[in-house]
């Protein structure tokens, strides 16, 4: 990590603080900082508050992240909508879309050129703001290959999204940083980043929706795997009995607690007038249930929480994290499954009773893999990658 990198990280961490209080926490001389601060002013990253700190002797001013010129742009891909979200250097919100979408089953090339254009959209807003786009980041349910490829999307209705090139021309080859990522990496980010278990070095998100998916924290890093293929948890079986996965097992995480899954068993009467295309209204259904005391729904959820609770206990005994945190779709529901997670965790413990680590709820927007897709371009900034100064 650069110097550049090392003052920038510290005041986002610290801020406000003085040149002083980042000499004597980084170990860089005083000479030094005041280079790095200058040049890091200039870039427009950084900005003097023009307040001073109380202290005995010379004044200090004090220094800031800048809001403004810049923005970090994140998009998510899910089965029934796409989302999109762009935050400025401190985290603030800039720009919160969702856009109903359920034609990413269609010909190829179609789901690439909506995802572009999106991109585009949300890019000319910033760019009519006078903001400079650090980077954007596509979040997508599975496997990202390392030229932007994606496979085996779940509930997508393709086998593969050719997204890296699509986004390449769509965006005529951006001179920022586009990048292609696992939704539940990205939604673990954000929760690592900014949410209740916010710096946490162990950290797994459970990520729910039209599959299942696990984000993994290691030591205050994300857990990729040699092919970067870590976290694909969906088909981890916990009910061998349980109904047939897309993948023709029996049981799997995806089969019994996947929101297609849970809407069936909820609400049988859902796909009388064909199959669901958008969610978001059958979810907010089956929330409205479970807060009247509906005995179907209630027991149909308290079933998919201990079946969440055996692959949770599975990934505890391997990963042993701090926490687990309950995503997407379980973070909705997560009322009425996070009771049933932690008794069933409890049950299969060596130490009957002791967990072992929390399981708590996300607090964070529905659109959390959107937001760590902006973070993930704030993140390559403190590690070195920083714009030129402007001009």
């Amino acid at each position: 990590m650069t110097n550049l990198a090392v003052v920038l990280r510290y005041v986002r961490t610290n801020a406000p603080c003085s040149r002083a209080d980042i000499a004597a926490s980084t170990g860089l001389n005083k000479a030094t900082v005041s280079s790095l601060v200058a040049d890091l002013l200039e870039r427009q990253l950084l900005r003097d508050t023009g307040l001073a700190e109380n202290r005995i002797g010379r004044p200090a001013a004090m220094l800031t992240l800048q809001s403004r010129p810049y923005a970090a742009i994140g998009l998510e891909v899910a089965a029934d909508h796409l989302a999109a979200v762009a935050i400025d250097l401190t985290g603030e919100r800039l720009l919160t879309w969702r856009r109903a979408y359920p034609g990413l089953d269609g010909a190829p090339g179609r789901a690439e050129a909506a995802i572009a254009a999106l991109a585009g959209r949300v890019v000319a807003k910033m760019t009519g703001q006078q903001r400079r786009v650090l980077g954007l980041t596509v979040a997508v349910p599975g496997q990202v290959g390392a030229d932007g490829g994606v496979r085996f999307p779940a509930h997508l209705g393709r086998p593969d999204l050719d997204l890296g090139a699509a986004l390449d021309r769509g965006l005529r080859r951006p001179d920022y940083e586009v990048v292609v990522d696992n939704a539940a990496n990205l939604a673990a980010l954000a929760e690592y980043r900014t949410g209740a278990e916010a710096d946490t070095p162990d950290l797994i998100t459970l990520v729910g929706g039209a599959g299942v998916d696990a984000g993994i924290i290691a030591d205050g890093r994300l857990l990729r795997g040699g092919r970067g293929f870590a976290g694909q948890v969906g088909h981890l079986r916990v009910d061998c009995d349980g109904p047939v996965c897309r993948c023709g097992r029996r049981g799997c995480l995806e089969a019994v607690a996947g929101l297609p899954a849970l809407v069936r068993r909820a609400l049988p009467d859902t796909e009388a007038d064909g199959p669901v295309t958008d969610y978001a209204p059958e979810l907010e259904r089956i929330t409205a249930l479970a807060r009247s005391g509906d005995a179907r729904v209630t027991e149909v959820l308290a079933e998919t929480g201990r079946l969440l609770g055996r692959g949770v206990a599975t990934l505890a005994e391997l990963l042993d994290p701090s926490a687990v945190v309950l995503g997407g779709t379980f973070a909705t529901l997560g009322p009425w499954l996070q009771p049933a997670v932690e008794a069933e965790v409890k049950s299969r413990t060596a130490a009957p009773g002791d967990l072992g680590f929390r399981v708590t709820v996300s607090t964070l927007h529905a659109d959390a893999a959107a937001t760590g897709g902006a973070m993930l371009a704030l993140d390559r900034l403190e590690a070195g990658n920083l714009p030129s100064p402007p001009g």
